[in-house]
């Protein structure tokens, strides 16, 4: 039980350090993270119709 509790006074202690961002930072990092994730969905989107697209092809060929 004891190293429980020492785990997490630590973990408070570590965590009392932390410098957490401030609300406009959030916000940036936020819209930087869902702008990311939206382009990298539609370029492989993209890609996978093109190669989907190719594919076609052959097999038609």
């Amino acid at each position: 039980m004891g190293k429980i509790r020492e785990f997490f006074n630590g973990v408070v202690s570590e965590m009392r350090k932390v410098s957490w961002p401030k609300r406009k930072e959030l916000t940036r990092y936020t819209v930087v993270v869902l702008s990311t994730v939206v382009f990298m969905a539609v370029f492989f989107a993209l890609v996978d119709l093109g190669i989907s697209t190719v594919f076609r092809w052959f097999l038609k060929a």
